[in-house]
């Protein structure tokens, strides 16, 4: 179908004339942000002009010159859709001025390199090919993601993988849906419109990235199930996932204004995926010269990364740990302790599993000067901090394992949250009778880096971005006057009041799940959550848009609500949910509607097609999380023979105990015995202090490198990651964020995030095919041999402390 001419007042969708400069391959600047951003100083419009000028494809305007229509195939159109315009440029930290108009481009390089400056407002996006596609994307992937979530190894299904696979399956559905048209209540429709189009795959893509990181509240499900002995109807898990995740979203839809209209929100993961779309669609189904298509390259890496997980996951699992210094010396504690990669610190550098190299996210995507400060923050804080703690026993550590994210009593045991709980509601009297909680080495440091983490990201945000904030606070229209919000300006917006209704509705369901059903949580302590999550919703926002780094509140939220809710450790689980997940799902929900900001997409469309993918997600994370809970035999428990021992259920469970069972005044409050931790607010407070000012007196040196917030914040999940989980990371990532990115760079462009992609579906399909077909059914096949067996009789395997208390004896403190 041949679009029509579109035009408005602002000429929104009118194709200016055009003159070809070259022949692209992929846009060399994408990830330019990411790795400069720091830096105030840098010269942006030098290095874009530069780049632009050398090798990237251009075409250049004529100025003042615009066609009055066009006429062009939904092909050419997005053909020309991908290719990047040459554009005189100011520096990123500059305030347009009110008389300049950005009628052609956007004011940022970045952008401009990525992001199509045209549009076709005649585009089917509202599609049966969509919604099918988008609904079964949603389903597999929250399934299957918080299936494997439970999980260690685990391996996260991501948006990219949804993305690539979508638009085969799409131009599949393109040749063997019926074109015949349909009439129903005056609205046309068909089955197959037309070409299966950029914009469907928008759509599908960002409904499975809605549902990539699962529904927080399933932690809490899993927590008073697994720990505190609670039976759930499925109407109180249903509504507590889905009020949780929908409170975020409408937080979200309401700060658009801030976080989604400026131009100055450029948001650098949207730009990759814009870049990528674009690259897909321009290349598929056309051969490419000199080297291997992208498709085939997917393919390939998803059938070599299947058939080689069965190595690691299935034949040899030794090679999956490969705590091999452990094997020579198994009953050797120090050494175990050390190399060990169960209990122990991991100081390793090799694993053979990729879902243990990709634990931590992929080595692939995270740039590779992020990834040295995280190698930085892991050698100081676990592989000298740590070591340095547990050898001196200090705070009574050796009578616990070196690693573990869980707490421990004065034997030695694991802590039984049962023993000082009576319905749910902290016993003091039980627990006085019982024992104070102990932590081990590796967890202690892991609160300590939380204290740094988020006093380093308030302290640098401050220094390199308080005037951007404070700009944008004070933003006018003039801001938005960029071509991709005028090319918006085709399609009708949302109105604020279906957010501010949904919302509403959504508090409504909480209030109510929370009063019918036991959970303890007034409503006035519900209230102070969600507001916490509506005022962090903005600065979190605003700093991840412009920096792509994430604020880790989840610390903070657990120390507010361990204060305010004292004794009550459901209730602060979820005090903490509605907070944290209300924060992350706004600044999520608010980074996918600028994709669909840059890509087009009716905003509408974009509202109902998030709402029905978090109502759909809801229901299948929940009923798969209550099928394994009723299938899996010794699920969530540390010896459960498949691995499912739910490392993450695991650390939540512990912080519930720490935060609203004995309370963080009898554990970090000063004078008691883990009170020296809050010295980790001051040192994150002061480290990115001189840091700053070296990097603004030796401009363009390598101090502008060093990320305070990243070296704390990159190390957050450790435990139950280890040592070997980072290390392998970092030396993948070396490879090819650093070597393959600066010696073979168009390589790099063309199939890095593919690559990444294939590795990480490969894995998943293996994961279940062995557990499915070989471990499963009747008890499964169990491999029996050496290699699978010598790593499990370690002292690591085990948990062997470097001193054991004696039967009927205990550790630490006579009184507590």
């Amino acid at each position: 179908m041949e679009p029509k001419a579109y035009a408005s007042a602002t000429n929104v969708a009118v194709l200016p004339a055009v003159r070809h400069r070259g022949i692209p391959d992929v846009p060399e600047d994408v990830d330019f942000l990411m790795e400069h951003l720091n830096d105030p100083n840098f010269d942006y419009g030098a290095e874009f002009r530069s780049s632009m000028d050398s090798s990237t494809e251009t075409y250049e305007l004529d100025n003042n010159k615009s066609a009055d229509a066009y006429s062009t195939t939904i092909s050419d159109l997005e053909s020309h859709s991908r290719r990047s315009l040459r554009y005189s440029t100011a520096s990123r930290t500059d305030t347009p001025s009110s008389s300049f108009e950005y009628d052609d481009e956007s004011p940022y390089p970045e952008v401009r390199a990525a992001v199509s400056s045209v549009d076709d407002p005649t585009m089917p996006v509202n599609t049966f090919r969509m919604w099918f596609l988008g609904l079964c994307y949603t389903v597999l992937i929250s399934g299957l993601n918080q299936f494997f979530s439970m999980r260690y190894p685990s391996v996260l299904i991501t948006g990219i993988v949804a993305q690539l696979s979508a638009l085969p399956l799409g131009k599949g559905l393109e040749l063997v849906l019926p074109t015949t048209r349909f009439r129903t209540l005056g609205y046309t429709w068909s089955l197959n419109p037309g070409p299966f189009n950029i914009k469907e795959h928008v759509v599908i893509t960002i409904m499975a990235n809605l549902v990539v990181n699962g529904a927080y509240a399933t932690d809490i499900l899993a927590t008073q199930r697994s720990f505190y002995d609670q039976s759930l109807s499925n109407s109180y898990q249903y509504f507590l996932v889905l009020s949780t995740q929908l409170i975020g979203f409408s937080v979200g839809g309401l700060l658009r204004r801030f976080l989604v209209y400026p131009c100055s929100m450029i948001w650098p993961g949207a730009l990759v995926n814009s870049a990528l779309f674009n690259t897909l669609h321009r290349t598929y189904g056309k051969p490419e010269r000199r080297h291997i298509s992208r498709g085939k390259f997917f393919a390939i890496a998803v059938a070599c990364s299947f058939i080689w997980y069965f190595v690691p996951g299935y034949l040899w699992t030794g090679l999956s740990v490969f705590n091999w210094v452990c094997w020579i010396v198994p009953t050797n504690v120090a050494v175990n302790s050390l190399f060990g990669t169960s209990t122990g610190l991991g100081m390793g550098l090799l694993t053979f599993d990729w879902s243990m190299i990709s634990y931590i996210g992929s080595p692939l995507v995270t740039p590779w000067w992020s990834e040295a400060n995280t190698a930085a923050g892991l050698l100081i804080c676990f592989w000298i901090i740590a070591p340095i703690l547990y050898f001196t026993n200090s705070w009574y550590m050796q009578y616990l394992p070196m690693s573990a994210s869980v707490t421990f009593d004065n034997t030695g045991m694991p802590y039984n949250i049962t023993q000082i709980v009576t319905n749910g509601v902290f016993d003091e009297s039980k627990y006085a009778a019982y024992s104070p909680a102990f932590l081990p080495a590796t967890l202690a440091v892991a609160y300590g880096v939380a204290f740094a983490a988020f006093a380093s990201v308030v302290v640098h945000t401050l220094l390199w971005y308080r005037h951007d904030i404070i700009r944008r606070f004070r933003s006018d229209l003039r801001d938005e006057r960029d071509v991709h919000s005028r090319l918006m300006q085709a399609y009708p917006e949302v109105p604020q009041w279906w957010y501010a209704s949904l919302g509403i509705i959504m508090l409504l369901i909480l209030i109510i799940v929370v009063e019918v059903f036991p959970t303890d949580v007034p409503i006035w302590a519900l209230c102070i959550a969600l507001l916490l999550a509506a005022l962090m919703s903005v600065p979190a926002g605003i700093l991840q848009a412009i920096t792509n780094q994430q604020i880790g509140l989840s610390v903070m939220y657990e120390l507010l609500g361990g204060y305010l809710l004292p004794g009550k450790p459901i209730a602060v689980m979820i005090f903490k949910a509605a907070a944290f997940a209300g924060t992350t799902q706004a600044v999520g929900f608010s980074g996918d509607l600028k994709l669909g900001h840059y890509m087009k997409i009716p905003p509408r469309l974009m509202f109902l097609a998030q709402v029905v993918a978090a109502f759909v997600s809801s229901l299948v994370v929940t009923a798969v999380q209550n099928w394994m809970f009723a299938n899996i035999v010794d699920f969530c428990q540390p010896n459960q023979p498949d691995y499912f021992t739910c490392p993450s259920t695991t650390v939540f469970a512990t912080a519930s105990l720490i935060w609203g069972g004995i309370g963080p005044q009898r554990i970090f409050s000063p004078g008691a015995m883990y009170s020296p931790l809050l010295w980790f607010f001051f040192i994150g407070a002061m480290l990115p202090i001189p840091f700053y000012y070296l990097a603004r007196r030796f401009p363009l040196s390598y101090w502008r490198y060093i990320n305070i917030p990243v070296l704390f914040a990159g190390i957050g999940a450790f435990p139950p990651a280890t040592g070997i989980n980072y290390s392998s990371w970092v030396l993948v990532g070396f490879i090819f964020q650093w070597f393959m990115r600066r010696y073979h760079f168009r390589w790099w462009m063309r199939y890095n995030y593919i690559l990444s992609a294939g590795l990480d579906a490969g894995v998943a399909i293996g994961i279940l095919f062995i557990f499915f077909t070989l471990q499963m059914p009747k008890g499964g096949i169990q491999l029996n041999w050496w290699g699978n067996d010598a790593w499990q009789n370690t002292a690591d395997a085990l948990g062997t402390p470097m001193r054991v208390v004696a039967q009927g004896q205990i550790f630490g403190p006579s009184s507590w």
